[in-house]
């Protein structure tokens, strides 16, 4: 089997951009790579994520629990799995994900109380990993960034027009739950921290991506023993 690294965080916390530098620092080793993003917004299969974060099933996040959102999620995962990347992670190759599984682990537990998270990731991980069969990530990088930060950088994404922004990029309280919900599960889940924040705003993407490096170095020397 492949390797699978998660690039997760928060909306407009860098995660496509540091999952382009990964990717690319990982192919000019010589090792075969691939980078794939979540939600598959080309896939057919990613319809019911596009109708929920559009708004079709309720103008909030809330409007649709936590468990119900999650399986629109998988499905969109296990179809690009079977579709898309199986071969390649079976025959060696190695992943970077820009969300995966964990993105529902973070956006989803902000919509329970906290005596429900263990709870929750419980069943999400058991779904996913071991009822679906797609693969357990073998690095998560969480790419910590403050709410008012990340919705600065969305607004400049999106160039002011804020209605371009899904239901849960344009929900600041869902956001600040989502930030806490992140920081649970990086410490109770294994997964490994960046802070990316200095001051007011972001560290430059150069630091961001050494740290990341750093962390994903030791698990590409396995690959290579």
């Amino acid at each position: 089997m492949g390797k699978l690294i998660v690039l997760e965080g928060l909306d407009g916390s860098g995660k496509a951009t540091q999952a382009r530098r990964l990717a690319e620092a990982i192919a000019q080793k010589g090792l075969p790579v691939r980078q794939i993003t979540f939600p598959n917004y080309e896939s057919p299969f990613c319809t019911p994520v596009k109708e929920y974060l559009g708004g079709a099933l309720g103008e909030h996040p809330g409007d649709v629990n936590a468990y119900a959102a999650s399986i629109l999620f998988t499905i969109d995962r296990f179809a690009s799995f079977r579709q898309d990347w199986q071969a390649f992670y079976e025959a060696g190759g190695i992943l970077v994900a820009d969300r995966y599984t964990t993105s529902n682990a973070v956006h989803q537990c902000s919509k329970l109380a906290p005596e429900h998270w263990q709870e929750y990731t419980d069943w999400l991980f058991e779904l996913e990993y071991r009822r679906v069969g797609i693969p357990a990530p073998d690095l998560v990088v969480y790419l910590a960034t403050d709410p008012a930060v990340s919705q600065r950088l969305l607004s400049g994404r999106y160039h002011g027009q804020e209605e371009k922004k899904d239901i849960h990029e344009k929900d600041l309280d869902y956001q600040a739950h989502s930030r806490a919900a992140a920081a649970w599960c990086a410490a109770r889940l294994g997964w490994q921290t960046v802070d990316c924040c200095e001051a007011d705003g972001m560290k430059s993407i150069e630091e961001i991506a050494r740290q990341v490096w750093r962390l994903a170095a030791p698990l590409l020397d396995q690959k290579g023993e």
